[in-house]
This record gives structure tokens, sequence and C-alpha cells, in this order.
């Protein structure tokens, strides 16, 4: 037997019950991986939340590394005792072994650690398409990029620097500008002072940016819409100030024949070999310290509640790590 979190209805921090659970043995193109760490994310809220209408009962997360214990028939590129990491993955994540589908796991190379694999493999997945697929970041581009010190961002920020892009981030404090800061945002905005819109047009000398990386939502949407240069991009991949309002598309036409989408990593990591793909970038970034990935907080899977309490206050920046 082996234990893990669960929950039967949505709600709070305390609808998370830590189970005893019985694994079978992988059926046909599964394995069943032992983990080392998991990683904690804000949609892990959301679907604890209900906001996304996960179906119940059901357990959480979908970020983890560890060791590959057995694999089912069908499985040729995995073996036990590999070392690997997902981040895009039936819900699961929050226990100590786990079956799982054999093609949402990526072997781990050689100088990335479990912990740090745990840390980065759905935000540094979900940077690499926001910044190589869904807008293709360039040098010499200015980008507006909300929750600069997040753990997307953290990895936005020094990824699109690498890139040679000029990065605009928006913090809710000091301290968190400073970390932004230190992980390749050039120009911090503090927005529980200071109106983003007026600075993103002072400091762009007017030009405005043509990509907007929204993960906020009610709060920022609008707003972010009139950060766009004509043509502009808004990418909205969060919503952690609540969902927006239905909004009047002429609203895009009258502010530049602006774009708007939604994308998800399940869409741009479905087929195996652009997940693949995906990951080899991300390891080669990480991997030549162009993107570091820190790991600001660690807790027992067991506190997995006392976490999403501390994200959903956010009293957390940059990543973080439950160990299992």
């Amino acid at each position: 037997m082996t234990h893990a979190f669960r929950f039967h209805q949505a709600g709070g921090p305390e609808v998370l019950k830590w189970e005893e659970v019985k694994l079978g043995k992988p059926g046909p193109g599964e394995a069943r991986i032992r983990h080392t760490a998991v990683g904690l994310n804000f949609v892990d809220i959301y679907n604890r939340a209900g906001v996304y209408g996960v179906p119940l009962p059901s357990g959480l997360g979908s970020e983890g590394a560890g060791i590959v214990e057995e694999v089912g028939s069908g499985v040729t590129d995995l073996k036990p005792g590999d070392r690997v990491a997902y981040g895009n993955s039936p819900l699961g994540a929050y226990a100590e072994e786990r079956l799982i589908p054999a093609d949402r796991l990526l072997k781990l190379p050689d100088g990335i650690d479990d912990k740090t694999a745990a840390a980065m493999m759905l935000k540094g997945l979900t940077v690499q398409y926001l910044i190589r697929q869904t807008y293709r970041v360039k040098s010499g581009d200015t980008i507006l990029l909300h929750a600069a010190a997040g753990g997307v961002g953290l990895i936005l920020g020094q990824w699109a620097k690498h890139l040679g892009a000029t990065v605009i981030g928006t913090v809710s404090t000091d301290e968190k500008a400073k970390l932004a800061k230190a992980h390749g945002t050039a120009h911090t905005i503090v927005y529980t002072r200071e109106d983003f819109v007026a600075r993103v047009k002072e400091i762009t000398g007017g030009n405005l940016v043509p990509v907007v990386y929204d993960s906020v939502g009610k709060d920022t949407f609008l707003k972010s819409l009139d950060c766009l240069a004509p043509l502009g991009v808004a990418v909205l991949f969060g919503q952690s100030s609540g969902s927006i309002e239905p909004l009047n598309l002429g609203l895009l036409a009258q502010k530049g024949s602006l774009y708007v989408t939604r994308p998800t990593l399940n869409t741009y990591g479905a087929k195996r070999e652009n997940l693949v793909a995906m990951a080899n970038e991300l390891f080669d970034v990480v991997k030549s310290g162009a993107v570091k990935i820190e790991i600001n907080q660690t807790y027992p899977l067991k506190d997995a509640a006392k976490a999403h309490a501390d994200l959903a206050a956010r009293k957390t920046t940059g990543s973080t790590v439950f160990l299992v």
C-alpha cells in the first residue's frame, strides 16, 4: 500500500485528505513511479477549489520527479531505475507512488537533480510554449509579464533576457521587485502603488509592447490590452485573481486589431514528439546556466494543505517543492 492526497469535494485546503491507496501493476503504456519530489503550482489550487470542475473524488498535482519502478507492456523507452520527471499528466502527483501514462514521462539528463526537475517541469514547459511558440520572443522585443516574481515569472524573465528581450514585470511588493530584477526583469512595476499602463507607456516611450503574458486575469486583463501595440498579443495563461468578464470583441478592434489567446500546456504538449522537443529545449537552457531554477520553499508532502494556504496568500516566491 502507498499514500496519496485525494479530495472528495471542492473547497479550501482542508478538503485534502491523506489516504492509503492500493496501486496495481502498470497497464499497457503505463509506468509505476516512486516520487522523490513533487511540484506545487497555482493550477493545483484551481483544481482543488473547483474552478476547473475536476471529476470527484480526485487526486491532485501534475508535476513531479522520481524513479521508474515498473513499466507495462508496450513501453520501450523507459526501464526500472530510470530517473524521470513530468509536467503535464493526469492529476495524481501528490502521492508517494503512482501509475502514469509513460508517454508523459521525460528522462532526466545528468546535471538536473530530482528536486530541481520537480520545481521546473510544469513551469518551465509553460514558459517554453509561451515565449517560443505562442508568441516567439526575439532579440530586441520589449515584453510585459505579470506576476514576475512567481514560479513561471522567474523562469520567463531569465529565458526572455537570454533571448535578448527586455522584460517589464509587475509585482506586488518591493521585495518581489528585487527578486524579479535578479532573474532577468529589466523594469519592475509595483502595481500596488503604480499604474502599470502609465509605466509601460513611459518605459517604452509610448510604443507599448507586442505581447503581454497575463496569469492574473480579472484584475489585470483589460489594462493589459491597453499596454499592447497594434497587432499585439494578449496571452492569458492563468486567472489567479478570478475569471475575466465576458469580453466585447469590438474592444480588440478599437485598441489596435489585437489578438487574445488562452493557451494551455496540455494542448502544446499533447503529442509526445512535441513534449520531448519542448523538454529538451528547457533542459538545455537550465544546464547552460542561462536559466537558474531556485526553490525558495520546501514542505513535506504531508503538509500540502499549509503550502496551498501560503501560495494563495502570496507568501511564496519562485518555486515550491514537496519532498516525499
